[in-house]
């Protein structure tokens, strides 16, 4: 109720700062006196008035746009080693007991949170090495999305008042997230658990705080204990494209009826499971079917790349087989290419919107509609490829 409460107060008490017509002193004044107001005592305001001006490495990785557009391949290659599955493998075995104690709690099967644990962190490994509040507080003042680290700022300041952390050892990413969760402060309020009972919510050392709040997190956004994520499947070949993705839900027997199958030539399993088809790679590469678990991972983070990944690790835990159909060479495009792209399929009558160099929902449709009109597989997948047809009609 208290993390409900301050929540409102949140919502309802804090007026909207204009940033950049503030010096950053004035701004932290006025911080500090917001902070006051919704309680945080006096030694807790004491770490606002220790708040330097923005850190410029912050500012730097907030802007920074990448040369190339990551493809799937490149991705779960950086993910998925064999050290990583030895090491997972080996830590599934070393906390077996805390995490069939969670699961018995939660129904989060322990290879999946052990495979978020390595994803998010690399096994408590990789955690960030930035002041939490000086990170958000360099993102708060930015007036770009002030308002929205303005209040993960507050409830950072709520979380060390009431002793889950100290200061100085509220460490995370330069975005603000924490621990070896990844939690942004506003998700460690909703879902952080104390674990071992110690009176304290504590993502940054305990396992038990750590696993326990990963799987009430999963388990509040629709985990189910006794259904896997998804599986690779082999499409036929008259299988419509314009069916996969995560927007298109189909029971399992429409999937088993429209002839997908296993990768061993076996029929799918069907049960009462909604599904949806995802193509990674586009139609030259592999195909998933993703049930229910896929999209709580998804919620967790929304990238699909992600969401696979996550499922995929965890299943090679497991002795499951590595994915059957990566692409070969897969070439990544530039964020020049992909708005090159754009501007095409503008000027040939595809709206895509205004061209940014990012593949977004409004992109893939544009490609999808252009892909019907030329009569190619409609995957809705942007590859350079597409973009020569484009520029050699």
């Amino acid at each position: 109720m208290k993390r409900i409460a301050f929540a409102l107060l949140l919502f309802f008490f804090l007026p909207p700062l204009i940033a950049q017509d503030q010096t950053f002193a004035e701004w932290r004044e006025q911080l500090r006196a917001e902070a006051f107001s919704l309680g945080i005592s006096e030694e807790t305001l004491l770490a606002i008035d220790d708040l330097e001006a923005p850190l410029d490495r912050v500012l730097e990785l907030d802007d920074a746009q990448p040369e190339f557009i990551q493809t799937f391949t490149r991705y779960l290659s950086l993910r998925i080693t064999p050290l990583q599955i030895n090491r997972g493998q080996a830590l599934l075995r070393q906390y077996a007991v805390l995490l069939e104690e969670v699961r018995q709690s939660y129904g989060v099967q322990p290879h999946y949170l052990v495979s978020f644990w390595a994803i998010e962190s690399n096994y408590g490994r990789a955690t960030g090495g930035f002041s939490v509040l000086q990170a958000l507080a360099t993102l708060a003042f930015d007036p770009r999305r002030a308002d929205f680290f303005r209040t993960e700022l507050l409830t950072a300041l709520k979380i060390i008042d009431d002793g889950h952390i100290a200061v100085d050892n509220m460490s995370g990413s330069w975005a603000g997230a924490m621990g070896q969760l990844q939690f942004l402060p506003s998700v460690f309020a909703r879902y952080g658990i104390d674990g071992d009972n110690d009176g304290k919510i504590d993502i940054w050392n305990s396992l038990p705080d750590i696993f326990h709040s990963a799987a009430n997190f999963l388990s509040q956004s629709g985990w189910r204990g006794d259904e896997r994520w998804g599986r690779e499947v082999l499409l036929p070949s008259n299988f419509d494209f314009s069916l996969t993705g995560t927007r298109t839900r189909k029971p399992l027997q429409e999937w088993n009826e429209l002839g997908i199958i296993q990768m061993n030539g076996s029929p799918i399993p069907v049960a009462n499971m909604q599904a949806s088809v995802i193509l990674p790679a586009g139609a030259g590469g592999p195909a998933f079917l993703t049930y229910a678990n896929f999209r709580a991972t998804m919620v967790y983070n929304p990238s699909t790349f992600y969401a696979l990944t996550v499922g995929h690790l965890a299943d090679r835990y497991t002795g499951g087989a590595a994915i059957q159909r990566m692409p070969e060479n897969e070439q990544a495009m530039s964020v020049a290419d992909v708005q090159a792209l754009q501007e095409l399929l503008n000027a040939a009558g595809f709206d895509s919107g205004e061209p940014d160099g990012r593949v977004g929902s409004r992109t893939r449709a544009a490609v999808r509609a252009y892909q019907q009109n030329k009569e190619l597989p409609m995957d809705g997948y942007a590859s350079l490829k597409l973009l020569e047809a484009l520029r050699n009609p």
